[in-house]
């Protein structure tokens, strides 16, 4: 009987986060480290994300600690702040670099790489990936309108899952935490602004909400008024 193929999980945190949200399910992040170690020889599970340092309370903490001590290497830099020409303050907090090196330099004690990312800034990783003779799965979703998945992301891939197909096996139970329905995405993410923590909390916990922008980018997570009900 042949061995599991050696196989590494990407997680592009904000990328997934957006397409979950516009989805309408939240990841039970137990449930998918399990079932890839089931079926593959998982040698590592990467998580990445960026942080706003200067926040004395941040909605996504509670994942990442989790994620930390439970079988993922958590990957995370500082959310810069600058402003533009015209005045605007934006904010910067792209994990591409981070996640391709990682890559490159895990990809041969591997032989299979799954990215949890629709950015098609990745293409050219994945291309190299191919070269070097690791197979590349691409999980992300056309089930959006616009699609979450860059179509040339999706070309290069060796094969593409669709995320809506791992819904009953790495989804977290409705009992858990209600579906909330699909939202349509606008250009920076999904349109509304509510949205639930990834980690359940104390009912009378209100931490400061951030802002709409930090969220779609983020994937920084607001509370709902209905949190309250959890």
């Amino acid at each position: 009987m042949p061995n599991p193929p050696r196989s590494a999980l990407f997680i592009d945190g904000a990328n997934i986060y957006a397409t979950t949200k516009a989805l309408g399910f939240d990841i039970d992040y137990r449930k998918l480290l399990a079932d890839f170690r089931a079926r593959e020889n998982l040698v590592r599970a990467f998580y990445y994300t960026a942080l706003i340092e200067d926040q004395e309370y941040s909605s996504i903490r509670p994942l990442i600690d989790w994620l930390d001590y439970n079988g993922y290497r958590v990957v995370t830099k500082p959310v810069k702040e600058f402003t533009d020409s015209t005045g605007r303050r934006k904010i910067k907090g792209n994990m591409d670099i981070e996640l391709t090196i990682d890559a490159m330099e895990l990809s041969p004690y591997i032989d299979h790489m799954v990215l949890f990312s629709g950015d098609g800034d990745f293409r050219p990783l994945v291309a190299a990936l191919q070269r070097r003779g690791v197979r590349v799965t691409v999980v992300s979703t056309v089930q959006t309108q616009p699609p979450m998945v860059a179509d040339e992301l999706r070309r290069q891939a060796d094969d593409f899952v669709d995320i809506v197909q791992l819904i009953p096996r790495i989804g977290r139970d409705q009992g858990e935490r209600p579906v909330r329905p699909p939202r349509a995405l606008g250009a920076d993410g999904p349109r509304d602004a509510g949205s639930r923590d990834y980690a359940p909390r104390d009912a009378g916990d209100r931490a400061p909400r951030p802002s709409v922008n930090l969220e779609n980018r983020y994937g920084i997570r607001q509370n709902d008024e209905d949190d309250a009900e959890d």
